[in-house]
């Protein structure tokens, strides 16, 4: 990660912060981005909270979310959050439609994901619904395997996992 920043073939992922607030608060007001995660789409208040709270997380935990741009365009948010139903760190993907369908879920998630277990996290987790396919699709290809399933709200929930690989020598 070379300047708080983490590169792929074609993308950019920023550790969030203040300055991508406006392009978060939007997202997050999405509801073809936000309107499955959980607690769904956010106010203005609220996408501000979370701001701080992943601001926080960052300067505690070294790891957390990045903001994602695609030729210098902010086009989603991924990384990790500890999840508030105590399954432990949890990857978060979101993206808005329009940038959909042409991979960059994946990419991102999957940069992601990697740069937090080489920084030691032993496991993180990842809950989509059942009805999302596209999200399985990305959890799947980034090497994330199913492990057990609850209901929220009337839908059944799919719960991922990946953990890190020791290696011996």
């Amino acid at each position: 990660m070379l300047g708080g920043e983490l590169q792929t073939a074609r993308l950019i992922l920023r550790p969030v912060n203040w300055p991508d607030m406006e392009d978060m608060a939007r997202l997050k007001a999405d509801v073809g981005a936000f309107g499955c995660m959980l607690g769904g789409v956010r106010g203005r208040a609220r996408a501000e909270a979370e701001m701080a709270e992943d601001v926080a997380f960052w300067a505690e935990r070294g790891v957390g979310i990045f903001s994602i741009f695609e030729q210098g365009r902010f086009v989603g948010m991924t990384g990790v959050h500890e999840r508030p139903d105590g399954r432990g760190l949890g990857l978060r993907i979101a993206l808005f439609p329009w940038a959909s369908g042409r991979g960059i879920a994946r990419e991102a998630a999957g940069a992601a994901l990697n740069f937090v277990l080489d920084q030691g996290v032993e496991r993180v987790v990842a809950v989509a619904r059942e009805d999302n396919l596209p999200s399985r699709i990305v959890l799947g290809g980034i090497g994330m395997a199913q492990v057990e399933q609850f209901e929220r709200d009337g839908h059944v929930m799919l719960v991922y996992e990946r953990r890190r690989v020791a290696f011996e020598w």
